[in-house]
């Protein structure tokens, strides 16, 4: 039976992997054992960031509706209660852009909220 050289198939792997972690610092763009783990880590990192955004954006329209709210008389979780009430069915992310892009819309709403 012939000898199979498998370091060709190696070589390709390693290369891979180094060229996914260029960039990085130190070892873990130059050793392929640093950088196979550095590379399972952000890898890791970056599916907890996809849903951390989430969160963020979630929080961050809250806040523009309940700063766009205040002004007119009435605080964010008063406006969501009366939309829930009222039947209205709109969400966070687009109250947020009313309030930030279309002032006249969302005092409509507010003012249908009351």
């Amino acid at each position: 039976m012939t000898r199979i050289k498998r370091g060709t198939v190696t070589r390709r792997r390693h290369n891979k992997m180094l060229k996914a972690t260029k960039g990085f610092r130190g070892m873990r763009h130059r050793v392929f054992k640093h950088s196979k783990n550095a590379f399972l880590k952000i890898g890791q990192r970056a599916f907890t960031s996809r849903k951390l955004k989430k969160r963020d954006f979630r929080s961050l329209w809250i806040v523009r509706i309940n700063a766009a709210c205040r002004p007119l008389g009435i605080s964010y979780s008063r406006l969501i209660e009366g939309l829930t009430k009222k039947g209205i069915t709109i969400n966070r992310k687009m109250l947020a852009d009313l309030a930030v892009n279309e002032p006249g819309v969302f005092k409509a709403i507010v003012e249908a909220v009351k």
